[in-house]
């Protein structure tokens, strides 16, 4: 993202079809694709289940939009994020949109958004159809969020926690252990199982795009799978970036670290193993 020119992006969010409590870790992700010039939020206020997000709006200033449900059972407030949608596309200000939603009635909004050329960036919950998954340039589980900031609080606690005094050892006539390493452990990133149709669309994207020697340069291996699976994220598997995912795949893949021309950047190449 950072040779991309900053995107100008209006946030539109479905208050009924997702959590308030992750609304930091979404404003932080949205910050990583531009800036949000445009904040809104779309619920029937005066019903208590949005309670919980009236406690969230004036910190991260969230406009809050009042839509009345007229009809039990129906939600209104798809109807009224739809329309600022378009009014907002036509108003030339803005170069993307961020949906935060797990509601698949705005599959047909991001297809309409990006055939008129607009960045389409989605957040939602797992449970989101793959409809609109599809239908964004990136989607991002919330869930993912979620883990992120609980990984990040429990490593700075084990950072910032005292030394425990070690106890007097109780006389023992067993065979005293092996002594501890003084070093300080390092945290280390957990992966969860990469499923094999995730290896495929890796394999495959080196297999597009690599050079004659088989070597595709990170970012752009990076860019053609997200362009193929918006959802693909590498936190959805334990790690903080795509990098580290890679390198796990020390036995389909191999990687090179190359000098670039400025000191202390490195350009990361992969290619699949040769057998």
């Amino acid at each position: 993202m950072s040779q991309e020119k900053e995107l100008k992006l209006a946030v539109l969010i479905d208050a009924d079809n997702v959590p308030y409590s992750n609304v930091k870790g979404m404003m932080e992700e949205i910050a990583k694709y531009g800036t949000p010039t445009t904040k809104r939020i779309y619920a029937d206020w005066t019903k208590p289940n949005a309670n919980g997000w009236k406690s969230v709006l004036l910190e991260h200033a969230i406009t809050p939009i009042q839509q009345y449900s007229y009809t039990v059972g129906k939600n209104s407030s798809d109807s009224a994020l739809i329309i600022d949608a378009m009014d907002l596309l036509y108003s030339d200000k803005l170069d993307g949109f961020c949906i935060v939603s797990s509601d698949s009635d705005f599959t047909r909004l991001a297809i309409r958004l990006r055939e008129s050329g607009m960045k389409v960036i989605g957040i939602g919950e797992k449970k989101t159809p793959s409809a609109f998954i599809a239908a964004c340039d990136r989607f991002v589980f919330i869930e993912v969020l979620d883990g992120a900031i609980k990984k990040t609080r429990a490593i700075a606690s084990s950072r910032n926690k005292p030394p425990k005094q070690a106890a007097a050892p109780a006389p023992s006539s067993k065979k005293p252990a092996e002594p501890a390493n003084n070093e300080t452990a390092q945290p280390k990133e957990t992966a969860n199982k990469i499923d094999n149709q995730t290896i495929e669309l890796i394999e495959d994207t080196l297999d597009a795009i690599g050079d004659e020697d088989g070597w595709a340069f990170l970012g752009d291996v990076g860019n053609l799978i997200v362009k193929k699976k918006p959802e693909f994220d590498p936190r959805n598997y334990g790690f903080s970036k795509l990098t580290p995912m890679l390198k796990s795949l020390t036995d389909i893949l191999e990687i090179d670290e190359r000098e670039s021309d400025k000191k202390g950047i490195k350009h990361v190449f992969v290619r699949l193993r040769y057998s």
